[in-house]
This record gives C-alpha cells, structure tokens and sequence, in this order.
C-alpha cells in the first residue's frame, strides 16, 4: 500500500490534536495517527489505541454526522454485527468549519477475498445485515434526499448522468442492453413501505475478524426509503455461488433487483468513464460489474 500524505481537505494530525485538546481536554494527550484505509466522504484518525476521530472532507458529507451520532445507537440494538459506537460530537473549531465525531474503535480488518475464509458463507451474512437494518423501526427515520446522495430513493436521480455515461461508452459496452437494464430500473416502482437502508454496502465498509463478517461501517449515505441500493454488492464484490447465496437469503422482490441493477450499473458507467487508464484495473473491475448486471438482467429481468 503506498502511503497517502496527511492533509487531504486540508485536514491534518495537527488540526485533530487541536480539536481534540480544545474540545475534549480529557484525551488531549493520546497519539493522533491516520488510519491506513482512509475513505474519500472523511478523513479518520486513531485517537489512542481505542478511539477514532472522523472529520468529513467537504460540506455535502457534513449532515451526515447529526445523522449517524444520533441514529447509530438506536441501531446498534437490533443489527448482528457492530457498528461504530458514537462516544462524542464536536463542533466546527480551529478553522476547521464542520461537525466532527468520535467512535470507538472497531477491531477487523477490510473485507476482501483473501481475508474471507468462506465468500458464500459471507455473503449469507452481509444479507442477513441487510435485512435486520430493514427491519429497525424506521419511525422517524432521515427520509433519502440529499443528506444519502439520493440513495434509497429513485434511481431516476441519475437519469441525465447515466444516459450521458452510456452514450459516451459505444464501442466499450452493449449501449443498447445496458439502455434497457437503465429504462427497466426507472420503470420498477418501488411498492414497499420504506425501510432503513444503509447506503453503500461495499467491501471497504465491511470488516472481518477471523475470516468472518464482524462490523459494517460508515452509515453516511443510510436512511429511510428503497432498499434496493444496498443490492449492489451483488455484482460488485460476489460472483457465482457466493451472489447466488447473497440473492437467495436477502430475497427481494423483481422490481427491487431491477433498481438495483440500475445504481451497480450508473455507478460502474460513471466510473468507467473517469478512469484515467481505459485499459487498468479500475476500468477492467467496472467493465466486469457492467458484465455481470447486463447478464443478470438477460437472466432475471
């Protein structure tokens, strides 16, 4: 892993030491270390060997923080897997301009294929995630909008970018199949009451520990609405017999699969898109995803 120099968004161990020793004297004297699989929303930093402090990067990824400090405990009841247990909110301070958290620290590492000791015995189990978050009582619950970056609402969000994205990519995909799979998202109406999802389930939101599913992080895009994003995973991460034991456990109605295939396959289009290398590992992961939800379609839809 090649290290990544403190201070992306201006954010640095100095400005979290002087939060820190601002806000919460208490803890002013442990080390403040960045973690070393950072995401793009925030920027979190070990504070001592059992806490972390996470800082978003820009103004849209704010709200988040209000969200999570006030809905992660409610949730943490009812979900079989940790997630970050909120221990304070800080405020905007020296010159720094947004709310600010800190978590305890949760033991595991990344999720990816050669720390999984069973990859369908994993999946099983980031369906059963899935479906106990749908279960929580969504009463009151942050309804999708803007807060979720339109996660759990309609796929239609996106309708300008994704056509754009197709007509941009002929020639390095099946425009006209990957046009039907959109169309065929935005004509499957969500029939459902809403329920809680989380957002982006993906592999670096998923912890193990032992080779097992063991905590899911970063609930900033979560909230009350369609499930059917928390689908994406699916073709994202499982192929074979490990997204065939991912479909069968989480169930699902046809429409909700169909939406889903519509945000694997905008959000695949825009990235592929953006690669700086049409023909690097990034562009081959995203044209793989286009491949699986285009054959997933021809088989389900």
């Amino acid at each position: 892993m090649v290290p990544v120099p403190d201070g992306r968004a201006g954010i640095d161990a100095g400005l979290v030491k002087r939060l820190i020793a601002a806000q919460f004297p208490e803890w002013s004297g442990l080390p403040v270390v960045p973690v070393e699989v950072d995401g793009w929303d925030n920027r979190t930093y070990r504070l001592g060997e059992g806490m972390t402090v996470r800082l978003p990067t820009a103004a849209g990824y704010a709200p988040a923080v209000d969200k999570e400090c006030e809905w992660l405990p409610r949730l943490a009841p009812s979900l079989p897997v940790a997630v970050p247990p909120v221990l304070a909110k800080g405020v905007p301070g020296e010159g720094y301009p947004y709310p600010w958290s800190v978590r305890g620290w949760l033991p595991g590492e990344t999720a990816t294929p050669r720390r999984i000791a069973d990859m369908a015995r994993f999946a099983t189990d980031v369906a059963e995630f899935v479906l106990a978050l749908q279960r929580c009582d969504p009463t009151g619950g942050p309804l999708a909008g803007a807060h979720s970056w339109y996660r759990g609402a309609s796929p239609a969000h996106y309708d300008e970018e994704t056509r754009r994205c197709i007509a941009a990519l002929g020639g390095r995909v099946d425009t006209a199949r990957a046009t039907e799979v959109w169309q065929a998202a935005l004509d499957a109406d969500r029939l459902g009451t809403p329920v809680w999802f989380h957002g982006d389930i993906a592999a670096n939101n998923l912890l193990v520990t032992g080779g097992q599913l063991s905590a899911v992080i970063d609930f900033g895009t979560s909230g009350v609405g369609d499930p059917a994003c928390d689908l994406v995973i699916a073709w994202t991460m499982f192929h074979d017999g490990s997204r065939e034991a991912f479909r069968r456990t989480v169930g699902q109605d046809d429409g909700t699969w169909a939406r889903a295939r519509g945000w694997a396959l905008w959000k695949a289009l825009l990235t592929l898109t953006e690669c700086a290398d049409p023909q690097g590992d990034r562009a081959d992961a995203n044209l793989s995803v286009i491949d699986a939800v285009l054959g997933d379609h021809r088989r389900f839809g």
